[in-house]
């Protein structure tokens, strides 16, 4: 299925031009820079700061703030939209459902809350389980949001599956790429690199350039609150 996180977003209205998206989670502003130059009015949280620093950079005309999606430091009803891209494993457990909660809280009466995921399946995540096994935590975002919706609060709309493909020149890249995402992973990586490498080479699809592939299956849910009626 062609389908990205962008592509499920645009989806949403006849057009996100000037409309207030909130990305939880947005690391370096990788998917913020791809929403801004749609026309989309973009803010940006994260934990990390000096992900946020890159984040300023990268998307000069974007706003971006250190902090975390359990108390979310904006007003009720504020955006048009809400997503998490591959953010709400890594929020702690014991929390997940309060980030979801908050996500509902921020986003305006007729607007969307996006939750896409990673799942525990595909050689991607095989090549990452050495590195971090994130079995566990992907299966709890998936409970979390499930028991979220329960509650009434959230109602989902649209749920679909896709995979994402990465290429990459080599193992290292690979690794460059995951550690990117989670700098502690770096201590794992020193301490059974050769072992994590051999695993990466070994479930790569091999390109005919030599390259590597890498597939992760993703889920993508879209959510309204609960008590809107005629969404969809």
């Amino acid at each position: 299925m062609n389908e990205s996180p962008l592509s499920i977003v645009k989806s949403l209205f006849p057009s996100i031009i000037d409309c207030n998206i909130l990305d939880i989670g947005c690391g370096e502003g990788s998917f913020a820079s791809q929403l801004a130059d749609t026309g989309a009015s973009v803010v940006g949280i994260d934990p990390n700061p000096k992900a946020i620093e890159k984040s300023k950079l990268l998307v000069p005309g974007g706003r971006f703030e250190v902090g975390y999606a359990e108390s979310l430091p904006f007003a009720d009803s504020s955006f048009d939209i809400v997503v998490f891209v591959n953010a709400l494993h890594h929020v702690p457990g014991p929390v997940m459902e309060q980030a979801i909660i908050e996500a509902s809280r921020v986003m305006r009466e007729r607007g969307f809350l996006v939750v896409i995921e990673p799942l525990p399946s595909g050689n991607f995540f095989e090549a990452l389980r050495l590195i971090e096994d994130e079995t566990d935590v992907r299966l709890a975002a998936q409970m979390a949001l499930k028991k979220v919706v329960s509650w009434g609060q959230l109602k989902e709309i649209n749920s679909l599956r896709y995979v994402r493909r990465e290429i990459f020149d080599s193992s290292a890249r690979y690794i460059e790429r995951v550690v990117a995402v989670d700098p502690s992973r770096e201590a794992a990586v020193r301490r059974r690199e050769a072992d994590i490498v051999s695993v990466i080479n070994g479930v790569a699809l091999k390109l005919p350039d030599g390259r590597l592939a890498f597939d992760q299956p993703n889920k993508a849910d879209v959510l309204v609150r609960g008590d809107t009626e005629g969404m969809i």
